[in-house]
């Protein structure tokens, strides 16, 4: 059994993360800014209040686990904002950064001291954040976001190495749910099953590395 944080638990792939995990008997940390029901009903511990983008919000999390040992933590909290080139949005650009980009980095680095070796970090990224794959353009603050938590991954994994944490930067498909008004290929419980496949297989071997749910390695 391990014991799993879980950022933005309240729906969907988090959601379904938490309520997978549970089920089959791992202590789950399900973080967010406020309880769903549905996170409610799961009855794993719930750390509401917590804003990824807040230093503080982060810190009163990490204060609350203080001496509590994780063995995965999962950063899964993101935002998406249209932009397109008519409209580049930059506030939500800028919100997109501190959510999405910033806020796993300040996750992981509070929570350090709950990490030690055998343990693994994930950051729930976007094939959108590939510079090799983006042939469609636009979502500026998505994609750019995207890539800049895709650096972070990797240089944590380079940094944490020698800890004996393991990294890994996951892409969960293109998922039903509400942040895609419900399009995708890929309904949340199929997503959570493969990105839980994709957890349980990381090792040091692998830390670093950008993973589709389905096993396909991505390009940058």
């Amino acid at each position: 059994m391990a014991k799993v944080l879980i950022t933005g638990a309240s729906r969907g792939i988090g959601l379904e993360i938490s309520r997978q995990l549970a089920a089959r008997g791992d202590e789950v940390v399900a973080a967010c800014r406020v309880a769903t029901p549905g996170l409610a009903s799961l009855g794993v511990r719930v750390e509401e209040g917590v804003d990824v983008a807040s230093d503080a919000s982060v810190a009163a999390l990490a204060g609350r686990l203080s001496g509590v040992r994780l063995d995965v933590l999962v950063n899964n909290a993101w935002i998406l904002r249209e932009s397109d080139l008519d409209d580049p949005n930059f506030p939500g650009c800028r919100e997109q950064f501190e959510v999405n980009a910033l806020g796993p980095l300040r996750v992981t680095r509070a929570l350090l001291p709950n990490l030690g070796a055998g343990s693994k970090v994930l950051m729930i990224t976007s094939r959108m954040g590939s510079i090799g794959d983006n042939g469609s353009g636009g979502s500026y603050g998505y994609r750019m976001s995207k890539a800049a938590v895709n650096m972070a991954g990797v240089s944590l994994a380079r940094d944490l190495e020698p800890r004996g944490i393991a990294v890994g930067i996951l892409h969960p498909g293109w998922v039903k749910t509400d942040m895609t008004d419900y399009t995708g290929l890929c309904t949340p419980d199929e997503s959570a099953a493969g990105l839980i496949a994709r957890i349980d297989a990381l090792t040091l071997a692998q830390t670093g590395g950008f993973w589709h749910a389905n096993g396909e390695r991505l390009p940058w």
